[in-house]
This record gives structure tokens, C-alpha cells and sequence, in this order.
């Protein structure tokens, strides 16, 4: 079994039953989830849209990292995710953020994901879960990442 993360998020609809629904599904291949908060953010990359609502997860899966790939997407596609343009909208988005200590670097899947230290809808929900939890490409702590992003670059509330 792997210890992972995956950060969840959600502006379209009742975003909370999404992620709930989401969560739900989940459960099939992940045991022992622990959950993150719920928290509020403005959107990232394409500001003209409804903020996000944004969680996390740990859980622990016997699935490879191509294999949870495949299954998060489903899971999305199950919950009702219409897909519209990049950084739109979107009745559900799951990300894999870690996968044990392991980096993956495939056309499709990067692991830990290409963009979770800049994001604090990400960090601040995994640093919930476990702040002392190590960033196998730079070596830091979530935490560390978390407090090293600049005011400017948090969007939570």
C-alpha cells in the first residue's frame, strides 16, 4: 500500500455535494482517508469564473500511479465533470499531488503534481492533513512551502 494525496476542488453547482460525491467514490480504491478542511479561493488561472471550493485527502491505495490516474478521472467523469477550457470552470477536479516518495514525470501525469507549491488551495489543505510531509523534488516540507509563498500568491479565505 501507498500513502497518497490527492487535493479535490470544485465552482460549478452545489460544490460541497461534488466533493462530498467525489470523496464517496474515492473510497472504492483508497482506504483509511483522513480529510482537510474545506476551504475558499479565488480561482487560479482564469480569474472571470466563481471561486473554488478546495479540500484534500491522504488515504492509502494499492493502485499504480498510472492506475489512480485512470481512476480519478473516472471518478470525475462519474461525479459530472463537463469539460470546458483549461483552468475553467469545473464541477469537480482531482489532483494526484503525492504518491508515496515517488516522482513521475509522463507526458500526462506528473507526480508530485507540476504546480502544488505555488498554490496555497493545495498546500494549506495537505499541510492540514500532515505539515511535516517532504516534497520529494525540492526536499522541503509542505509547510515550509506553504509559508514561503508570498502574500500576493494566496487566494484562500
Amino acid at each position: 500500500m501507498t500513502e497518497v494525496y490527492l487535493a479535490l476542488g470544485s465552482n460549478v453547482g452545489n460544490s460541497e455535494r461534488f466533493i462530498e460525491n467525489a470523496i464517496e467514490l474515492i473510497e472504492a480504491k483508497i482506504s483509511s482517508i483522513k480529510r482537510a478542511p474545506l476551504y475558499r479561493s479565488k480561482a487560479a488561472g482564469y480569474a472571470n469564473q466563481p471561486d473554488f471550493f478546495n479540500t484534500a485527502i491522504k488515504g492509502q491505495t494499492k493502485l499504480s500511479p498510472d492506475e489512480l490516474l485512470r481512476f480519478v478521472k473516472d471518478v470525475e467523469q462519474k461525479v459530472g465533470r463537463v469539460e470546458r477550457f483549461r483552468w475553467g470552470p469545473r464541477e469537480i477536479d482531482i489532483d494526484i499531488i503525492f504518491y508515496g516518495d515517488q516522482i513521475v514525470d509522463q507526458p500526462d501525469l506528473h507526480i508530485p503534481h507540476i504546480r502544488f507549491a505555488e498554490r496555497d488551495f493545495v498546500l494549506k489543505p495537505i499541510c492540514d492533513l500532515n505539515a511535516e510531509l517532504i516534497d520529494p523534488r525540492s526536499k522541503l516540507t509542505t509547510n515550509k512551502l506553504y509559508i514561503e509563498l508570498l502574500e500576493e500568491d494566496k487566494s484562500i479565505y
